[in-house]
Parts: C-alpha cells; sequence; structure tokens
C-alpha cells in the first residue's frame, strides 16, 4: 500500500537553462507563473490513457496512465494537476522506480532526483475523478474546458503543452464510444468489450474526449467524408426528418472552410455526438464534437431563425477545427480569438446555404443584442482580459468574446479589406499550425498588409470595456458674404468619460423632409475626426447603423416607424434594436408607446426573424418592464391579437411562433383555458404541430397559472412522455413547478448540494420556473442564498453556469427589495471576486433598469 503525504516544498534557485530562476510555488489551479515554468521544460508529452467504464452509474471507474515527455533540464520538481482527492491516487512509479505520492494544493508532485534531462515515463495508477464525466443512466461524455481534464486524470492542464493520446475504454458491450482519434481495435469478452483508439493527432489537454454508451450510431459518407454521429433520439420521425441537412450542413462547412484556408481539414477524423441536455449549444473536441441534441434535431416545422441556429452552430463547431484546434490560444486571457473566428466564419459559411436570407440582418440579430446586453452595464468587461490561473478561466466566457468580438472582427476585415483580412488568417493558420497563438501574433500579422495602425485600433476594440454613444449635433458655420452653412454632425462619446474613440464605419438611412426620398450613405467615424457630416440638408428622419455593421448606443425614434415598409430587413432589424436600447437607456422611447408599435409591426411583417425579434421584445417589455397597470391595459389586446395572428397564419412555423408567445403571456382565464384544451387534447388548431416537448412546455406553464390543478397536471404529463430522457428532466423540475411553498423551498434548499446540480441545464430549467414573473414575490427570498452559492458554483460548475444561474435568478425581479439585496451583498463583500462580481452587475442590469423605469412611469 502507498502511503499518501502532505508534501511542503521549499524553493530553491536553479542555474541552468532556465537562468536563475525559482520554481514556482505549489497553489490550488494551474497559475500563469507554473504554466510558463512547465511550457520552458516540458515538451513532446503523450499520454497512455486506460479507463475502465462500468454500466452503473454509481460504480467507480478504474484508470491508469502513462505519461511520458522530455524534459529539458534536470533538478526541478515537476507538478502535474490534479484536482481531485489524494485518495484516489493509489500507485505511482518514475522512470521505471516506485515512488511515494507527494500531493499538495490539487497537484501531484514528480520529485526532481527521479526525473532526468531526456525523456522520463511516469505510471499512475487511480480512480478517475468524475465532475467532468457527466455520468448519466447509459452514458457518459467529457467536458474538459477549460481546465477540467484536471479533474478526471493527472496532466499538464494548459494549452500550450500539447499532447498525443493512446486511449483504451472499457466498456459494456452494448455501449458505443467515440473520440479524438480514429478506432484501431475492438476485443470483446463476456459483457465487456475493449476499444483501442489510434494515436491522437496533437491537441491541447482540453480538446482531449470521448463520449461512451448506449447510443445509436450512424455513418455516412458525403462529399468523400465518412462521418458518424452518435444520437439517444427514441422519436424515429425526429431522426428522419433532419439527419440528411446535419450530415449535409457538416460536410458544406468543412468544404467551405478548405477553400477559405487553403488548409484540407487537419485532423484523422470527424465524428460527433449529440447528448440530451448537453451545457452548451456544442463543443469542439477534435474529431468527436459533443452537441445538445435539441439544437440539431428540431421540432416539425422549425422557423427560419432555428435552421440558422442549428446551421450556424454546426458552422462554428466546424470551424474550430481551423480556429481553435489546429491554432490555439497560448493562454486561456485570448480564449476569445478562437470564439471570435468561429462565429465570424459561421455567419460566412452560413450564407451560400441559405440564399433567401438577409445575412446582414442575421448577423446583426445574432450579435448585437446579445453583446450590448453586457456593454451597458456596470460590470462590462473587454474582449481580453488578465488571467493569473486557470480556475478563473470560466469566467473569460460570455457575450462579449461570442457577440461583441465578432462585430469587431467585420469592423477589422472593413479596415484591412477583405482579400487581404483573408490573406493574413492564412498566413496565421500555417505560421503557427498544430501550435499555439496570442492575438498580437495576428495583429502583427495583419498589421504588415495595411498602413492603418491596428495596435492602436485593437486597443479601443479588444482592450477596453463598454460601447461608444453616438448623437446628432446641429452644426452652422459663418461664411464671409454668404449664408451660414448649416448641418448635421454624428457625434460619438465615451460614456466612461475616457475620451475613447471606436473607429468604425457606420450606415445611416435618412428621408428627406422635402421630398420623402430615401438615401443610405457609410460614414467613417474614426480616431482622427469624433463626429462625421451627415448631410447638409437637416433630415427629420434616420435609421442609424443602418446597414448593421456599426457598434454602440444610435439615436433612435417611435415616429421612425412609420416609414417601416419601406426599410430593408436589415435596417428593420437594427431600428428596433436601437430602440429596444433607447428605452433601457430612458431616451424618450417608453415601453408602453413601443409596446403597441410592436403589436401593429407583428400584425404584418412577414420575415420570421424579425417577427422573432418584435415577439421578444414584446414579451419582454410586458413581463419586465410594464408596470402591472400597463399590463392590464394592454392585456386583453395583446392576447386577442396572439391568438388571431396564430389562427390566420399559413405557414406552420410561423403559426407556432405566434402559439408560443401566447403561451408565456397569456394571463386571462379564458386565454390560459385556451392553452390548457390544446395541452390536454380537446382543441385542435389547424396547422399547429406540437411535438412531446411542446406539451411538456404548455405543462410547465399551466402548472404556475393554474396552482388550483397544477399537481393533475403534473402527474398527467409525466405519465405522457415517452423518451426516458426527457422524462428524466421533467422528475428533476417536478418541484419547481409544485404550487406548494413548502415544496419549492425545499427543492431550491436541495440545490445547495454539488450533486443536486450536476446537470445544470436541468437546475437553470427549475430555476427558471421558481423565479417566474408571477412568482417573483415568492421566490424573492431565494435571491441572497443563490449569490451566496455563486463562489462554489463558479468551482464546480461548467464555464456558463455562473452567469446563467445569476441570469435566471434575476432576471423577472425589479423590486426594491431585489435591488437592495444585490446591492447590499456586493457592498457587504467588497473584496469579492472581481470577475464574479462583473457577473451579477451583468446578470442585474435588468432588474436595475426595470425598477428605474417602473418607478419613472409612476
Amino acid at each position: 500500500m502507498i502511503k499518501i503525504r502532505p508534501l511542503f516544498i521549499i524553493s530553491f534557485l536553479i542555474f541552468g537553462t532556465l537562468g536563475c530562476s525559482t520554481s514556482p510555488r505549489v497553489e490550488p489551479g494551474v497559475s500563469l507563473e507554473l504554466a510558463k515554468f512547465r511550457k520552458a521544460l516540458v515538451s513532446d508529452v503523450n499520454y497512455e490513457l486506460f479507463f475502465n467504464l462500468p454500466e452503473k452509474e454509481k460504480e467507480n471507474i478504474s484508470a491508469s496512465e502513462t505519461i511520458t515527455f522530455t524534459l529539458k533540464e534536470s533538478g526541478h520538481d515537476i507538478q502535474l494537476d490534479f484536482r481531485e482527492s489524494a485518495e484516489l491516487l493509489k500507485s505511482l512509479r518514475i522512470n521505471g522506480t516506485e515512488a511515494e505520492i507527494q500531493f499538495k494544493d490539487e497537484h501531484l508532485i514528480l520529485p526532481a532526483h527521479l526525473l532526468s534531462e531526456g525523456v522520463n515515463s511516469v505510471d499512475i495508477e487511480f480512480t478517475a475523478g468524475e465532475s467532468s464525466l457527466n455520468r448519466n443512466p447509459g452514458y457518459l461524455y467529457t467536458l474538459f474546458v477549460p481546465d477540467r481534464a484536471r479533474t478526471a486524470f493527472p496532466l499538464f492542464d494548459q494549452p500550450d503543452l500539447k499532447a498525443t493520446y493512446d486511449l483504451t475504454l472499457e466498456i459494456p458491450v452494448s455501449w458505443e464510444a467515440i473520440s479524438n482519434a480514429p478506432l484501431a481495435s475492438i476485443t470483446e469478452k463476456d459483457s465487456a468489450k475493449t476499444l483501442e483508439f489510434a494515436t491522437s493527432d496533437l491537441i491541447s489537454s482540453y480538446l482531449f474526449s470521448f463520449v461512451a454508451g448506449d447510443f445509436e450510431a450512424v455513418t455516412r459518407t458525403v462529399g468523400g467524408r465518412e462521418m458518424t454521429m452518435l444520437h439517444r433520439e427514441t422519436d424515429e420521425e425526429k431522426v428522419a426528418r433532419n439527419i440528411d441537412d446535419i450530415f449535409e450542413l457538416h460536410a458544406a462547412s468543412l468544404s467551405w472552410l478548405e477553400e477559405y484556408t487553403g488548409i484540407d481539414y487537419p485532423f484523422q477524423k470527424f465524428d460527433f455526438a449529440l447528448i440530451p441536455s448537453f451545457q452548451y449549444g456544442g463543443m469542439e473536441h477534435v474529431g468527436a464534437i459533443q452537441y445538445r441534441a435539441s439544437s440539431l434535431f428540431l421540432e416539425e416545422d422549425p422557423s427560419d431563425s432555428q435552421l440558422l441556429s442549428r446551421a450556424s452552430l454546426i458552422a462554428h463547431e466546424t470551424a474550430h477545427m481551423w480556429f481553435g484546434d489546429l491554432v490555439t490560444m497560448e493562454w486561456f486571457n485570448d480564449v476569445w480569438t478562437k470564439e471570435v473566428f468561429a462565429n465570424f466564419m459561421a455567419a460566412k459559411i452560413m450564407n451560400p446555404n441559405f440564399p433567401d436570407i438577409d445575412h446582414d440582418l442575421n448577423f446583426v440579430l445574432r450579435h448585437h443584442s446579445s453583446a450590448y446586453s453586457v456593454d451597458r452595464t456596470e460590470g462590462a468587461n473587454p474582449i481580453r482580459q488578465h488571467l493569473d490561473n486557470l480556475n478563473e478561466a470560466g469566467q473569460m466566457y460570455g457575450a462579449i468574446i461570442y457577440n461583441k468580438a465578432p462585430i469587431m472582427m467585420r469592423q477589422l476585415e472593413l479596415l484591412v479589406g477583405e482579400e487581404l483580412f483573408k490573406e493574413g488568417l492564412r498566413e496565421y493558420l500555417s505560421s503557427y499550425s498544430m501550435g499555439n497563438a496570442t492575438w498580437p501574433d495576428l495583429i502583427t500579422i495583419l498589421d504588415q498588409k495595411t498602413k492603418k495602425d491596428l495596435k492602436s485600433w485593437s486597443e479601443v476594440w479588444v482592450n477596453t470595456a463598454g460601447r461608444p454613444h453616438f448623437s446628432v449635433e446641429f452644426k452652422e458655420d459663418d461664411l464671409p458674404g454668404r449664408e451660414p452653412l448649416r448641418y448635421d454632425v454624428l457625434v460619438q462619446t465615451d460614456p466612461a468619460g475616457l475620451e475613447r474613440v471606436w473607429p468604425q464605419q457606420v450606415g445611416i438611412w435618412t428621408i428627406s423632409p422635402k421630398d420623402s426620398s430615401f438615401k443610405f450613405f457609410d460614414i467613417l467615424s474614426d480616431d482622427q475626426k469624433k463626429f462625421a457630416t451627415l448631410n447638409k440638408l437637416r433630415a427629420e428622419t434616420r435609421v442609424f447603423n443602418a446597414n448593421g455593421r456599426g457598434y454602440g448606443l444610435f439615436p433612435a425614434d417611435l415616429k421612425t416607424l412609420q416609414h417601416w415598409e419601406h426599410m430593408r430587413d436589415v435596417r428593420k432589424g437594427s431600428h428596433l434594436i436601437n430602440l429596444y436600447e433607447n428605452m433601457l437607456e430612458q431616451n424618450e422611447v417608453f415601453p408602453d408607446s413601443y409596446i403597441t408599435e410592436l403589436i401593429n409591426i407583428v400584425q404584418t411583417e412577414e420575415n420570421q426573424l424579425l417577427l422573432n425579434l418584435a415577439l421578444g421584445h414584446i414579451e419582454s417589455i410586458y413581463r419586465r418592464l410594464l408596470t402591472e397597470e400597463q399590463r392590464n391595459d394592454v392585456q386583453s389586446e395583446l392576447e386577442e391579437m396572439l391568438w388571431n395572428q396564430m389562427l390566420a397564419q399559413s405557414q406552420s412555423s410561423t403559426k407556432k411562433t405566434f402559439f408560443n408567445t401566447f403561451r408565456n403571456v397569456a394571463l386571462s382565464p379564458d386565454q390560459v383555458q385556451q392553452v390548457y384544451d390544446i395541452w390536454k387534447k380537446e382543441l385542435e388548431v389547424e396547422g399547429l404541430r406540437l411535438s412531446e416537448t411542446d406539451f411538456i412546455s404548455m405543462a410547465s406553464e399551466l402548472a404556475i397559472k393554474r396552482p388550483d390543478i397544477s399537481e393533475s397536471i403534473i402527474s398527467e404529463q409525466l405519465s405522457r412522455i415517452e423518451n426516458p430522457d426527457r422524462r428524466r428532466r421533467f422528475e428533476f423540475v417536478k418541484p419547481a413547478l409544485s404550487a406548494d411553498q413548502d415544496v419549492r423551498d425545499s427543492f431550491f434548499e436541495s440545490l445547495k448540494d454539488e450533486e443536486n446540480r450536476k446537470t445544470e441545464s436541468w437546475v437553470l430549467s427549475a430555476l427558471g420556473y421558481l423565479h417566474h414573473p408571477l412568482r417573483v414575490h415568492a421566490s424573492q427570498k431565494y435571491i441572497l442564498p443563490s449569490l451566496e452559492l455563486l463562489k462554489e458554483i463558479q468551482t464546480t460548475g461548467d464555464i456558463f453556469f455562473p452567469k446563467r444561474w445569476l441570469d435566471v435568478t434575476l432576471g423577472n425581479h425589479s423590486s426594491d427589495e431585489a435591488v437592495e439585496t444585490v446591492r447590499s451583498f456586493l457592498d457587504d463583500n467588497p473584496d469579492y471576486n472581481r470577475q464574479l462580481r462583473m457577473k451579477i452587475l451583468q446578470a442585474a442590469d435588468m432588474m436595475f433598469r426595470a425598477n428605474q423605469i417602473k418607478k419613472y412611469t409612476k
């Protein structure tokens, strides 16, 4: 039996190749200091891994590994990362010598006297840590981004120590499995089988992955490339409706990226798994992409928005094979570079697949609102942030890197020129292929292709937070002997008072006051001048950011909507976003007036993307921003309009779009009864095709709106659900739907146990029911304990979980008491984690604004 003892390391000076340097101290996480130290010493890493995966979810996973690596010089203790209990480590051999296990602060220490310059070999037997193995009845999957591989096995868990992996899995004979490399051999014995995978390509540790379980495997060859998909969907019709498009969209994305980058698909294979209740939309593991199943298996009659979202997700994850997997960020402070390129490329990839879509409009709708939702807040963060330790890398993620960064990148492409930009990206990919790079590395390449000062440009766009504010000012210049020259200018100001300027191109559409003629033109708001001349004759009506390329708070007014039918779709979308942002800033756009205009718009608008945007604004205003009196004033008109529009639609997808909004906002007894009758299948609406998921959503809303019969609704819906994964989900959220406050209180208390937060998407759904708009008075007491749990959630949860936990907790509240709870928590904790403080302020922004808007209205 191996004795385990704590290690107390005395740092000492090492003289040699590294120079006079101090060995990094042992501390939790993976510090930047440790990462740099190891990068200078360690290379040529290979992991030979074995996991025995039992069918029963509660049984331990026995495992072993052999790590080989080259050490540049001897004389240093080397730390392996392992964020689990030392009790899981069973034995350790270093270069053939049995070694005592020395473990401290999430690290297994390899003592210097057992290591040598050159090739070293480390053998470890252990029980696998499970916090990132996502074990479920009948299946499991790894999810190691950003630094979670170290929760499963000991390794060098940093992105710039790329390695190869030789994986062997022992699994139940009925299971399927995929990993990063092709399957090399299968051996069956009794009720188990052993899968040996070939040596993987050179990849970062967060990209190592495997999926195993009771999946159906579908293999197809499309465009000359073989792909295998794993899934657990039991609805055969749903699978049949979607499967061709899923494979074709992947093939189209691969083909487009090969042409754009000039680099053939760089890895050995290309497979993907569709996983129920997956934490994210997708994750770009090399050769083994993981997706949330519902994101790809769409329901019958999907809307344009749903089709575009699926195509964008597939394009995004496929683009990562080049941007993030082939060339990986050096440190997670640059994680945004892989995400911006994936989103930016996805927008380009989708164009040929959807020729009838206004892609400028789609870009605006997919990026601007989400980016503004952070950049307008007190907790706004820059695109590129500082990161001292990978245990906080998850907080680098969010709307800014996914949505503001692509807007920035499009402005950069406009600045450099499309062809030179493409040329620069090709050089970047070829220069750093199978390696690591930083954002400054790319800027250096692009800087050589333009006379513009990209480093200064990048400083504002990338390294600072917030958005510019634009306003129109009237100017009058006196000219000797002539009439004064009168004109308007668009002025860009920095709301933070830092005198920053965001150089950008902004499109403006004007309506002449003389003859009602329309004009469109681009202006440049750059670092030489903070304003740009609009026109010599003053226009009374304008749409700013009319082509969706600009970024900031632009002027907007409701009277421009009288020209709605003359606007291009992208101008309509941009104008609605401008109106919504000005409403939140209380810039003369009022919620009751805006929702009235939106009710008129959705009765005539045919573009599904715009319809979704307008209905989303209606639902947000109705549920969050109207006072009770204002909501009562508009309730009957809104419900009647939505119901009648739903009945009038000839296109099934649009019919369902109206019905979903009606289901969510219906409050009057008669209209709630309509939803109930449809759920009971006593009322059938012609052309409204509803799936099992739709009936679950209806039952959830009805359980809250009809507390008198909620238990019978929940019980009946549970008995109807055929898919076992969806049944497990509904069983989990059932207490959150209960009409009994004590049941809901007990459920919330149960979330303090990490084990009960394991399936994060279920937890978020349940929290949404606890904090439903009709329950905010009863759920306000959950806010403070939810904030108190946040640090633990950041430590134990996946990358998006802390912010989403906050969003569903705070999003529907607006009372003085709720605002005071959040403000007091931050005041009482002045030294609170900076990243988490920003997330709280981001999530609370709508609460703060709704509170002030309602006070102003009263």
